[in-house]
Formats: C-alpha cells, structure tokens, sequence
C-alpha cells in the first residue's frame, strides 16, 4: 500500500509525529510550507494563527513533492488553530481535488480540537475516513509515551487500510 503523509507544523509538535508514523509504515512524507511562514511568537502567534484559521485564509504554498493522487492511504496531519485545522491546509483543499481515497487524519494541540476533524472530513468528502487521533502537546508532554502511540497508531491504519 502507497502511503503519504501530509503535514503542516509551526513549532515542531506535528512534525515530530509525522516523521514518526512516516518512520514505524515506510511512508512518503510531505511538508506544506508556505512561501511567507508566520514569524509571531508567545501570544501574537495565537493571534495571527486564529485569525488565519477562521478567516480561512489560504496562504501560497512552496510547491508540492509529492502527487497525492499517486497514493492509497493519505494520512494529514495538523495543529489545532482556533478549533480547525491549519490554513496551509484551505489552498491544499482548494487546489486539489481527492475522491476515492483511504484517509486519516491525526491533529497536535494544547488541549482543545475543536472541530479540527469534522473541518477535516467535509474537505475530504467523497474518500474514506479510517481513523484520527489526537495528540496533546507530544514535545512537551511525555514525548516518548506519545511517540511510542503514534507509532502504534500507524501500524494500524495499514491493518484498516488493507482490511
């Protein structure tokens, strides 16, 4: 099974888990970077970050490495930005188009998803939610526990991908 990972990570917690599950399944890895990555620290990053998010924002990506309709599985992952999912992920939605494809999503916040996954799945309408899991504050928190999870968590989704 082709499998791809799509992410985006401002302070590292998404990244972490990406690589991992990328590591524990032999997965394709994809960073969205955009071309003007958000430089607020402390409380402006919130500020900022929120304001992308329900604003729904789409910023310009770097371009992709990947073509996601060459994959099987499609596991994207995301912190949690006032309750959604990252705005790097609004241009990725908007300029492709996935149907028909197996999908998970897993999300990296401080405490509250909001609705991170339901967001997630109407852009994602016409594949097939596997799976989804969060992650609160893997970098910070018991980093070894959640990495071991994350791992765990992948190994899985290939099992529900092939069942």
């Amino acid at each position: 099974m082709k499998t791809l990972i799509v992410y985006y990570s401002y302070e590292g917690n998404t990244k972490i888990i990406a690589e991992t599950i990328g590591k524990s399944i032999e997965a394709d890895i994809m960073e969205l970077k955009p071309e003007k990555e958000m430089t607020s620290k402390g409380f402006m990053k919130y500020v900022w970050g929120g304001r992308a998010a329900v604003m729904k924002k789409k910023p310009v990506l770097v371009p992709l490495t990947h073509k996601m309709e060459d994959y099987d599985l499609i596991i994207f992952g995301t912190p949690v930005w006032a309750g959604t999912f990252a705005p790097t992920f609004n241009t990725l939605f908007s300029e492709h188009s996935l149907k028909n494809k197996k999908v998970a999503l897993f999300c990296c916040h401080a405490g509250g998803m909001g609705k991170v996954f339901s967001n997630f799945e109407k852009s994602l309408e016409g594949n097939n939610i596997i799976d989804k899991i969060d992650i609160v504050e893997p970098i910070t928190q018991k980093l070894e526990e959640k990495l071991d999870r994350a791992k765990e968590w992948g190994q899985s989704l290939i099992l529900k991908a092939n069942a």
